[in-house]
């Protein structure tokens, strides 16, 4: 009985410890730009970067992800991808549904030999949205 009663507890304890490791992130935009495919399904060019100062939330709690632009754009994670990293950048990428269901990856990048400046990437099968982000 007391063997049971100690398994019992080391698996709530590590439970218990599974959730302590996750975060909330707090990013603020600078700018945003975005690429789309043309009708011909090729890449056309970037626009002009806009200045916004929109929030942006990344919630392991919760497995989403928020960018509070005037259309609320919510992502929920599907699946956190394995942390990719080179000379030049460090690239964190998560699978993710959109709040109308579509299909996306989303993308933190730090560039490092750029200062370590942040970009958020959202990547649709037919267009691409950067944004510009700081922590906060």
């Amino acid at each position: 009985m007391t063997k049971t009663k100690l398994y019992i507890i080391l698996f709530f304890l590590v439970l218990g410890l599974q959730k302590s490791y996750s975060q909330n992130y707090k990013f603020k935009t600078s700018g945003f730009s975005v690429l789309e495919k043309n009708e011909k399904g090729k890449w056309g060019k970037w626009s002009d970067l806009d200045l916004v100062n929109i929030l942006v939330s990344l919630d392991t709690n919760k497995d989403r992800i928020v960018i509070y632009s005037q259309i609320i754009q919510l992502f929920e994670i599907i699946d956190y991808q394995a942390t990719e990293e080179n000379d030049t950048d460090i690239v964190y990428s998560f699978t993710c549904k959109d709040n109308n269901g579509e299909d996306c990856t989303v993308s933190i990048i730090t560039r490092k030999k750029q200062g370590n400046r942040k970009q958020l990437y959202v990547n649709y099968e037919n267009r691409i949205i950067v944004y510009n982000i700081f922590n906060m």
